[in-house]
């Protein structure tokens, strides 16, 4: 027997998808692209190299950054208390132009190289209108609050973003929610990362108003990937522990 809005023959429309389902695809979609997938038996270390995108990726996260650091305090003039600022910026700029160049004449993925050329150019055009070297780290500033609030308020709310991304890649969606032990490890682990972006900016910021543009650059340096792969490393084991098969 149909009801009135349903004939012979006709199948009800599919519910729409959930924001938390949307999400979960996404955020799981990111991670299997990073090599985060824990189905895969692989060690650790090849993870995290992977994640971090091996020698090409770690180059284009660090070197333009390296590059701005080190020509700004070679250019430093004590009698003007000035660096060489547009000179800083064009090699930094240059430098992630020359390798998302690269990435785009050897036919490999550039999502990566130009996200960085993009936010490198970003930040050094503020601070070429401002003239001032420390707000070349403004735009990182923003992300990484951005970053850290996000992951926070997911996990107050009971609605980690690292389970969302681990439901996906496992195929369970928001069913890791009713299992009190994957909610209390992903709580934890989404709370370590918002605390790793929180940290940045509580380090950070005080150098910035204080305007030692050498030693935040290089501060902003060893907490980026130095600080990212441990985390990953935990996160990835974790992940994988919880979702260890169990033998029939």
């Amino acid at each position: 027997m149909t009801t009135p809005s349903e004939g012979p023959g006709i199948t009800p429309p599919e519910p729409e998808p959930r924001a938390s389902d949307i999400l979960g695809q996404a955020l799981g979609g990111a991670a299997r692209r990073a090599g985060l997938d824990p189905n895969e038996e692989r060690p650790t270390g090849h993870v995290v190299w992977h994640a971090m995108g091996g020698w090409r990726g770690v180059a284009e996260s660090v070197l333009p950054g390296l590059v701005f650091v080190v020509t700004y305090t070679l250019t430093y003039d004590p009698s003007t208390d000035e660096s060489n600022l547009p000179l800083s910026l064009g090699l930094s700029v240059g430098l992630a132009l020359v390798l998302t160049v690269i990435r785009l004449i050897q036919r490999t993925p550039p999502s990566a190289a130009l996200g960085g050329l993009i936010a490198t150019a970003a930040a050094a055009a503020l601070a070429l209108f401002t003239g001032r070297g420390e707000d070349n780290f403004v735009p990182g500033f923003i992300t990484n609050a951005a970053y850290g609030t996000a992951l926070l308020v997911s996990a107050l709310i009971g609605w980690s973003l690292i389970g969302l991304a681990a439901g996906y890649l496992m195929g369970e969606g928001t069913a890791w929610r009713r299992d009190p032990r994957k909610r209390r490890v992903f709580f934890w682990l989404t709370l370590a990362w918002a605390a790793l972006f929180f940290a940045r900016l509580a380090v950070q910021l005080p150098l910035y108003f204080a305007g030692d543009v050498t030693t935040l650059g290089t501060l902003k340096l060893v907490m980026g990937l130095p600080l990212f792969a441990p985390l990953i490393a935990v996160t990835w084991l974790a992940a994988r522990a919880l979702y260890r098969r169990r033998p029939e």
